[in-house]
């Protein structure tokens, strides 16, 4: 079984690694190399929640509507503990965080993560 992603979902992706680059290049410019690598850690927390929450959802197709339903909780609850549990390991891991560059990054990726919604399917 193959997971291919849909278009949506890959130009969002693009969308978050944009932004986590410029995150990147700002926040190591203001803060130097631990705020460069903190703001690469909030954009990579929130594009695997993300991947991790498009391939539970998409990793076989509904049958009816309360499958395709549960399933979208599921992934979205996935996609939340997974947040949740990088966003704690960066902390309690990384002695020199910046903590601002990470959050201000997780949040901008998170964000455009949910603008798929809104991306026109080609």
């Amino acid at each position: 079984m193959s997971f291919a992603l849909a278009q949506p979902i890959r130009t969002v992706l693009r969308w978050q690694l944009v932004a986590t680059g410029l995150a990147v290049v700002v926040v190591g410019w203001l803060a130097g190399v631990h705020g460069a690598l903190s703001a690469a850690l909030g954009g990579a927390i929130s594009m695997t929640g993300g991947l991790a929450a498009a391939w539970f959802a998409l990793r076989k197709p509904a049958s009816d509507a309360a499958t395709a339903i549960s399933s979208a909780l599921v992934a979205e609850a996935l996609k939340v503990l997974l947040l949740v549990a990088g966003l704690a390991a960066v902390f309690v891991l990384y002695k020199n965080v910046v903590a601002i560059g990470l959050i201000a990054t997780f949040t901008v990726t998170t964000i455009l993560f949910s603008m798929a919604l809104f991306v026109k399917e080609t």
